[in-house]
């Protein structure tokens, strides 16, 4: 079952990149396009609509974005690339805030919170801080990501944008990834350094507010 689901995932992660790429470039057919393009800021929209506790309040809520949606059409048929660029700047802007804002006060860091559920919270000194640097890299890559995407998006052929923010986006964060395995691996000792089972166990716990399961360090 969890290989049909990496399986799946990993179709519709494809699935996504193409639609992307295709639409930010003008090809295809671009109703399609644009709802993909919409489909990030309506879940982030029904996210913040659960919130509403009255069903006619929210029903009413929903009619209006409808009624937005149905307005500008139109527009956003002639904005697709915009649209694709939007979504992938908040993205990047939101991770940013979230690992970001984790390095504020006196709290743990978003890294080493995640580090404390796969070591079951004992961490030595050195592997906070290497987790607080860990952080605050991860936080620094996502506004240059960002940034190197606004750039794109402004000056260059829409080819070249979509190619850096639709494309490669996705490899550069598993190269930074395994950059910081291979830093890990320099830094700490092997018992301060989790198998990368126990990391998406863990990332997986994080998303759901429970306890992770430590497993066998490497």
């Amino acid at each position: 079952m969890n290989v049909l689901r990496a399986a799946a995932s990993a179709l519709l992660l494809l699935g996504w990149v193409v639609a992307s790429h295709l639409g930010s470039t003008g090809r295809g057919p671009v109703d399609g396009h644009v709802a993909v393009a919409v489909a990030p800021f309506l879940a982030a929209i029904a996210i913040l609509f659960a919130r509403v506790a009255r069903p006619a309040l929210k029903l009413l809520a929903w009619l209006a974005v409808g009624a937005l949606l149905w307005g500008l059409w139109p527009l956003l048929r002639t904005q697709v690339a915009l649209l694709y660029y939007l979504q992938h700047l908040g993205i990047h802007l939101a991770l940013a805030a979230l690992f970001g804002a984790s390095l504020q006060g006196a709290g743990d860091a978003l890294v080493t919170r995640l580090a404390r559920f796969v070591s079951e919270g004992d961490l030595s000194p050195r592997h906070v801080r290497y987790t607080r640097q860990v952080t605050a890299v991860w936080a620094v890559f996502f506004v240059l990501n960002a940034l190197v995407s606004t750039a794109l998006f402004l000056f260059a052929p829409r080819e070249v944008w979509s190619l850096h923010a639709n494309v490669l986006t996705g490899p550069l964060v598993g190269l930074v990834f395994l950059i910081e395995v291979l830093c890990r691996r320099a830094v700490l000792p092997p018992h301060e350094r989790p198998s990368l089972s126990a990391v998406v166990r863990a990332w997986r716990a994080v998303g759901q507010h429970r306890p992770a399961d430590p497993r066998s360090q490497p």
